[in-house]
């Protein structure tokens, strides 16, 4: 049987010619694809593949709002931002230092109680748990220092409304949207925790210069953020965002940043994470992925 244009797509996706599966997905989605039409229209809003379009790509969303829930959805919570033709937002987004060493920046309601449900509910069926390589064997095994479940909104799954949000994120961040890797989604239900550890990583050629994390929910019990060095613990109301650095101007990491999520005692502590990189990161425009699903690195605390 031959491969549908779909199946070309992800293929060529999967195999990191970007560009070609743009164009094979801008082909299914004429031939009446929706799947590819959805994807199409991603790429299109966040640029990846080929020019960016905000405008075009808030269109092709409210066609297929349309018939598709979902894209109605993200279509509703796009209409409900204050946003420029490009999709950033009209005014950018002011926090307080809240810590010196390590910078810790606290934004509060950075996201609307309406957008941090959904971030949750688009999140849920993707959720895996967390995992990493056996530098030995080279198999997947449970990470030992966190105890969560997480997915990332890798550019095939980087809708719109997300878009939009991670723009948002970098406005707050002063930093350019392409800087950070994926949007990332966490759950930690009771006893998850994240133990000590730091965002950046000595070597890293791009380093991890900031992190920002999202409070999406609230009703648990524990899962605060501490920075043991600073003697600074946190728990933001949902929508409350941090951001801190992670490495000094060299790009070394900073031994101040190194931080924690503390176990939740009771219900699910919700977050939303992302991380950014000195310089545009890769993948992110050339992602390892598939149109099916992601492939998220690990999350923070």
């Amino acid at each position: 049987m031959d491969a549908t244009l779909f199946d070309q797509a992800a293929e060529a996706l999967s195999g990191g010619d970007v560009v070609g599966a743009r164009s094979l997905l801008e082909r299914a989605a004429a031939e009446g694809e929706r799947r590819a039409a959805v994807i199409a229209t991603n790429f299109l809003a966040s640029g990846v593949g080929g020019p960016r379009d905000w405008r075009a790509a808030v269109a092709r969303l409210a066609v297929l709002a349309r018939d598709v829930p979902r894209c109605a959805r993200e279509l509703a919570l796009i209409e409900a931002m204050r946003l420029t033709d490009h999709g950033d937002p009209v005014e950018r987004p002011t926090g307080e230092v809240v810590c010196g060493t390590p910078r810790v920046t606290l934004f509060r309601a950075l996201l609307t109680p309406a957008e941090c449900r959904y971030l949750a509910e688009a999140a849920l069926p993707m959720l895996e748990p967390a995992l990493v390589v056996d530098p030995q064997t080279g198999e997947q095994r449970p990470d030992p220092i966190r105890t969560a479940d997480s997915m990332g909104f890798t550019a095939p799954l980087e809708n719109p409304a997300v878009h939009a949000l991670n723009r948002r994120m970098a406005a707050a961040s002063g930093t350019a949207p392409g800087q950070a890797e994926p949007l990332q989604v966490l759950r930690y239900r009771p006893g998850g925790e994240y133990r000590f550890h730091h965002d950046a990583l000595p070597g890293l050629e791009n380093q991890r210069v900031m992190t920002m994390l999202v409070w999406l929910n609230d009703g648990y019990r524990g899962g605060e953020t501490a920075f043991p060095s600073a003697k600074v613990v946190m728990r933001g109301a949902p929508g409350d965002a941090i951001l801190f650095a992670n490495a000094d101007a060299d790009g070394r990491p900073d031994p101040a940043a190194g931080h924690a999520g503390r176990p939740v005692a009771a219900g699910e502590k919700w977050l939303a994470s992302r991380w950014i990189r000195a310089r545009p990161y890769s993948e992110e425009r050339s992602p390892a992925t598939t149109v099916s699903g992601p492939a998220a690195p690990g999350p923070a605390a």
